[in-house]
């Protein structure tokens, strides 16, 4: 399949206009200038003369699936707040592909999601990276597990001062995390000790440390929900503490230290951008937050997080970033190729080269203008509109 005329940007290189894109079997097997095209006979063709053309979306945080549209208590399987430590729960369990939101996000042009558990608990489980398209996850997953879930600052807070259990202080959620943390480190010692020596007594199988044990190798990232520039700071305190390979997601107050956060290596996914300062923590809630961030030198992203912001609004809180002082394809950068390398997915998605997944977004007119529609959506080669 060919896909000419349109301006190609594949967020990995010049963008070429008019250029083309080709792919077959499900991968990218080309794109380019269109000078530099020779169509083989009898090639399936689609001219996009005037479209836009960028790999499809990625939201690197989102929830979608987990909260069922319009369905109330019945569909909502984000937040087991029944314990506030489930490191065990994965995504992949409660994800519902049959939730319109699914068909809305992919004809919004958004093609994989990173999404899993709220943040209600101090550890909320597992999340997935999958394709927007499907009948069962299993066929959509891209990467399972894809992050652990964490969460500082208000929800675990209001969510069990509810039930009068801990934690109801930043204090006893930082320590329920440390707490596992610590068991999880005994566990894998006592694990490997056990592979090693035959006299050494392999520990009891416990389902929570078990999962916990690819986040402290480094295998598995952790994904710190924090909206307050102190709970971001216990993020990346415990992220170094216990030698995590983090991100922090929100990032609400990152632009009260940015500079900080850039000489830490830290990453970033920021939003919902479209909304307003709904609780305390997000009293210092700005749009030039994601701006500032990338200026410092943060690798950032920019999500939904779907249901709080609809997940096909995701270029549209691009377009707002953009707005507000992000270099436009820095911000289509922020919900495709940084997306993808945030999430640990760019291998796949992400941008538009040889060899990766042919998931394809094309537009009438800049995604990043209110007015542009979607022309045409591609998930693994197939046209899903």
């Amino acid at each position: 399949m060919y896909l000419i005329n349109g301006t190609v940007h594949t967020m990995a290189g010049p963008v070429w206009n008019p250029g083309f894109v080709a792919f077959e079997g499900g991968k990218i097997t080309g794109a380019g200038a269109m000078e530099a095209l020779s169509l083989p006979a009898g090639a399936e063709v689609l001219d996009l003369t005037g479209c836009h053309i960028y790999p499809g979306l990625v939201d690197a945080h989102s929830h979608l699936g987990m909260f069922g549209d319009s369905l109330g208590f019945e569909g909502e399987d984000g937040n087991e707040i029944t314990d506030p430590v489930t490191p065990q729960l994965r995504a992949i369990d409660a994800i519902n592909p049959f939730d319109r939101c699914f068909q809305e996000a992919r004809e919004g042009g958004v093609t994989c999601v990173v999404t899993g558990p709220g943040s209600a608990n101090a550890i909320g489980g597992q999340m997935a990276a999958v394709k927007t398209a499907g009948r069962r996850v299993d066929d959509m997953v891209v990467k399972a597990p894809a992050a652990m879930k964490f969460a500082l600052g208000e929800n675990p807070k209001n969510c069990y001062n509810d039930r009068h259990e801990t934690p109801i202080t930043r204090m006893a959620t930082a320590a329920l995390i440390r707490e596992e943390l610590f068991k999880a480190k005994e566990y894998l010692a006592k694990k490997e000790k056990a592979a090693q020596d035959e006299e050494a007594e392999a520990p009891d199988f416990d389902l929570k440390l078990e999962a916990l044990v690819p986040v402290l190798q480094g295998r598995l990232p952790a994904h710190f929900h924090a909206h307050r520039a102190d709970d971001i700071a216990t993020a990346v305190r415990i992220g170094r503490e216990f030698g995590l390979d983090f991100v922090v997601i929100h990032c609400t107050e990152g632009h009260r230290i940015a500079d900080l956060l850039a000489a830490d290596g830290v990453r970033a996914v920021t939003g919902p951008i479209i909304g307003d300062r709904s609780k305390p923590e997000l009293a210092h809630q700005r749009l030039d937050n994601t701006a500032i961030l990338r200026r410092a030198g943060v690798l950032t992203a920019i999500c939904t997080d779907h249901p709080e912001n609809p997940q096909q609004y995701l270029p549209m809180a691009a377009a707002v970033c953009a707005k507000h002082g992000l270099d436009p394809e820095e911000a289509m950068a922020a919900v495709t190729r940084d997306a993808a390398r945030i999430a640990g997915i760019d291998g796949r998605v992400g941008t538009l080269e040889p060899g990766k997944d042919a998931d394809i977004a094309v537009f009438r007119g800049h995604p990043l203008e209110l007015s542009a529609g979607v022309e045409a959506v591609f998930i693994d080669g197939v046209r899903v509109k």
